[in-house]
């Protein structure tokens, strides 16, 4: 470790701007020491390395072999650019710094200084906040146990009913003003100090072991795992950011109530009713720091990553949607072969009426006359030459309905 990351870790527990820049400084160390035990000079992952990278060139040739891929730029160029990513991440620490991890610790306190409209870093900013509401409720708080001692002093010299007043007085149960108000104070410390912490902890993890995640985008059998990776580091890079603006807020309604129990604390002692206020926002604080990470994981979750959280299904949808109209022309063809049976079927039957009755005199004479019979099937197609054989092999031969016969011509029927 660093001589400046000793002197800051020496101060850490002197207030939350400096345990900030002591996690900061002891995280960026860890994952510069951690890339350079992985793949730097001599490191334990350089000959993985190698193979993974040999391994890839490999398959891609047989790939060419097979004719499973073509030398072509829609083949290429998704490839070189990735590896090229690849090399570029995991072999160099000065690209890796300057990109990934300072646009997961930089890009959000950048976002918040901005809509804060704050000079520097927006999260030592708030860090300075947060020890100034700690330093007030600790005066507060010596400030009313300085009251409740000289109270004390005074009901043992004065004795007597008077003395047991002040003494019953000052004496109180579990939820005093005062044990109300710490109470709050807690709350307000793990919904701000505790989750900037525990998401800077666990970024830094996730950026210590970026380099591995890297590597396995290379494969898409392992690319999901980059995928999730890329995630987690966007969910813990944006909730400091989350919690930066709404501890803001919350710090506004705080500084009224504050100063009211400041008054009342140099009065002799703190005001229940501000007290109680001081717990409630801290409680709503907690509640909102809860919902804030479940909208950043709900945020994160939708993130395709560029493609690589896409699974084949998602990528092949779009395809399989524009194939599945192309059936519909087999019906159509039908139904155009259907209407025009039925039309012949029409013409011929107007034919036979105009026939029948031209000839009434004739039909008088004579018991002979001529029906035109014609079933239609629905959009049943008719037989082929080529399956008459087949057909006549069959079982169901023998049993064969009219509806199926609508390729044949019309018979006559006499009787």
């Amino acid at each position: 470790m660093a001589n400046a990351c000793e002197q800051l870790t020496e101060y850490a527990s002197a207030g939350v701007a400096p345990a900030l820049r002591a996690v900061d400084c002891v995280a960026n160390e860890m994952a510069a020491g951690a890339f350079g035990r992985l793949f730097g000079a001599g490191g334990a992952m350089a000959p993985v390395l190698t193979i993974v990278l040999t391994l890839y060139i490999a398959f891609f040739a047989f790939s060419l072999l097979t004719g499973r891929s073509s030398l072509g730029i829609s083949a290429l160029s998704p490839r070189m650019l990735r590896l090229g990513v690849v090399l570029t991440f995991a072999t160099s620490w000065v690209a890796y710094q300057g990109v990934v991890w300072n646009l997961a610790i930089g890009g959000p306190d950048w976002v918040a200084g901005m809509l804060m409209g704050a000079k520097g870093s927006a999260t030592q900013l708030f860090g300075d906040r947060i020890d100034i509401v700690f330093s007030a409720i600790n005066q507060i708080s010596e400030a009313t146990s300085q009251g409740a001692q000289a109270a004390k002093e005074g009901g043992e010299a004065a004795g007597g009913a008077a003395g047991a007043a002040i003494a019953a007085k000052g004496a109180g149960g579990l939820f005093t003003p005062e044990s109300v108000m710490w109470m709050g104070a807690l709350l307000l410390l793990l919904g701000t100090v505790g989750v900037l912490l525990t998401a800077r902890i666990a970024l830094a993890v996730l950026l210590a072991l970026g380099p591995i995640f890297v590597v396995m985008a290379l494969f898409g059998g392992t690319r999901g795992l980059t995928a999730g990776w890329l995630r987690g580091v966007v969910l813990t890079a944006i909730t400091p950011l989350f919690v930066v603006l709404g501890g803001g807020i919350t710090l506004e309604l705080l500084v009224p109530i504050i100063s009211g129990l400041v008054e009342s604390a140099n009065a002799g002692e703190i005001d229940g009713r501000g007290a109680m206020a001081f717990f409630l926002v801290a409680s709503v604080h907690v509640a909102l720091m809860v919902m804030v990470v479940k909208v950043a994981a709900t945020m994160v979750t939708g993130w395709q990553v560029f493609g690589l959280g896409a699974s084949e299904r998602d990528r092949d949808a779009p395809q399989g949607h524009a194939a599945a109209p192309a059936p519909a022309a087999a019906p159509a063809s039908s139904v155009s072969a259907y209407q025009s049976r039925t039309s012949t079927v029409s013409a011929a039957a107007a034919a036979a009426g105009a026939s029948v009755t031209g000839g009434e005199s004739a039909a008088r004479s004579s018991d002979r006359r001529t029906v035109v019979t014609q079933v239609v099937g629905g959009g049943i197609e008719p037989l082929r030459q080529g399956d008459s054989a087949t057909r006549a092999k069959g079982i169901g031969s023998r049993f064969r309905s009219a509806s199926n016969d609508t390729g044949k011509l019309p018979k006559e029927k006499t009787r």
